[in-house]
């Protein structure tokens, strides 16, 4: 199957999939923007846009590399929706001691480690469930695992 995208830009970065055993394809920064009424948010543009697959959806994960940046995708995953025909674009956080305020003033003490050019996430398109809604009801079923959540996979077992 195809990922078909459109260039928004001359310069754009096609989605790129490394190896043919990569879960996902990298996105490319084609422009990144502070936003100056919350100096810790960058917004990456990656000059394209996707037709993502009807029943399919697109996921937009950080690079195992962001742990060199200071940097931490905003909403954790993004969630592309095969409708959507806009820009690919994700927000990450920096670190707030990059940034001080002085009066209306931002001054930047951190530089960014994104630059143009640079793999900045990765897009990864999965087949959705064809589970199409909910039902409300009285008892669920039982399993192995019951109501343990946070962490709880193997506490109380003896080996």
């Amino acid at each position: 199957m195809l990922l078909k995208f459109k260039r928004l830009h001359e310069d754009a970065v096609p989605p790129i999939r490394q190896h043919d055993t990569d879960a996902g394809f990298d996105l490319t920064a084609h422009t990144i923007e502070r936003d100056e009424q919350r100096p810790n948010i960058l917004r990456i543009r990656t000059g394209i846009a996707l037709e993502i697959p009807k029943g399919h959806v697109g996921l937009i994960f950080p690079r195992s590399s962001i742990y060199k940046t200071g940097l931490t995708l905003r909403n954790s995953v993004g969630v592309i929706d095969s409708g959507y025909r806009g820009e690919v674009m994700a927000l990450f956080r920096t670190d707030k001691s990059s940034y001080e305020k002085e009066g209306d003033k931002t001054v930047y003490t951190v530089p960014i480690k994104y630059k143009t050019g640079d793999r900045c996430c990765q897009l990864v398109v999965l087949k959705l469930s064809e589970i199409t809604e909910a039902q409300e009801v009285q008892t669920l079923g039982e399993s192995d695992r019951g109501e343990g959540g946070f962490g709880s996979t193997g506490e109380g077992k003896k080996t």
